[in-house]
């Protein structure tokens, strides 16, 4: 088997990853179809697109954002030219709008959005040789890391791309202005771990820096990001039946539990954004 260019893993039949700067892309590529899941940034998006497997001159059947997050969807623009279209959840191209024009300086001019959107489920047969067909499923499942979060499957290669729902062993980002709901996310988590095989190989947004937690996975790395939100909850809930202010609640500098944890700058933004949503809640 020829050699993979800098950044590409093969992991399973057709479908690999693409680790650049940014969220985690995936991609298939065969000698019928040709799909990529998230683009990165425009540098990275270009090294991507320049190394997948057969591609030759040949158009992108599909390409498919997993959310609305510069880091898998600034480097659209790069694909844009070569794909047949573009796929994410409905409430994705709202939700990139409003983020580009909150960023500083405003985006709007560089973003490139989906032309098929979905609200629950999208899916696409792809080839037409015994080795060569793939169909990919994508599915929403609720607000979760944002309100915009779908969980992309290949059928065949049996590998399941997770997007942002999993920052393996990282403290992850929680997007309470893009939607999020930490309460959502554990259900989908949860959804997720039973609803797709146990024996698929799961590809995660993020990973931890240790080749053990990186960006790919198994079921159970679902279930410990479960763990890592209850835990949040769990303790927010505790320090603010306690008396604990917010301002107070969000000087916690490791979780209890969840020590390993890396990317601890996060944990006071997560802890805040916690504290809200506990506060904000709808009283039964």
């Amino acid at each position: 088997m020829a050699s993979m260019p800098d950044g590409f893993v093969r992991l399973r039949r057709n479908v690999g990853i693409f680790n650049g700067r940014g969220g985690t892309i995936g991609w298939l590529a065969s000698p019928d179809a040709l799909a990529v899941v998230d683009t990165q940034l425009p540098d990275t998006a270009a090294k991507c697109l320049a190394g997948i497997p057969q591609r030759g001159d040949r158009q992108i059947d599909a390409l498919i954002n997993t959310h609305h997050h510069g880091d898998h969807t600034s480097g659209n623009s790069v694909f844009r030219p070569v794909v047949k279209k573009i796929v994410a959840h409905k409430n994705v191209p709202g939700l990139q709008r409003a983020a580009a024009a909150r960023a500083k300086p405003p985006a709007l001019d560089k973003q490139v959005y989906a032309d098929t959107t979905f609200a629950e489920t999208w899916s696409l047969a792809l080839g037409g040789s015994r080795d060569g067909a793939e169909t990919i499923h994508a599915r929403h499942f609720g607000p979760a890391h944002t309100s915009g979060d779908i969980i992309v499957l290949f059928e065949k290669a049996n590998i399941v791309h997770m997007g942002d729902l999993v920052f393996n062993r990282l403290h992850p980002v929680i997007d309470r202005a893009g939607g999020a709901s930490i309460a959502g996310w554990i259900a989908t988590l949860e959804t997720a771990a039973k609803t797709y095989p146990a024996d698929a190989i799961y590809v995660f947004g993020h990973g931890g820096a240790t080749p053990r937690f990186g960006v790919t996975g198994g079921r159970d790395d679902l279930l410990a990001m479960r763990d890592y939100l209850t835990g949040l909850l769990d303790h927010t809930h505790r320090q603010i039946a306690a008396g604990k202010s917010r301002a107070e609640i969000i000087t916690l500098d490791k979780l209890p539990g969840f020590e390993e944890y890396q990317q601890t700058r996060r944990l006071a933004s997560n802890l805040g954004v916690t504290h809200d949503e506990i506060i904000n809640a709808p009283r039964a």
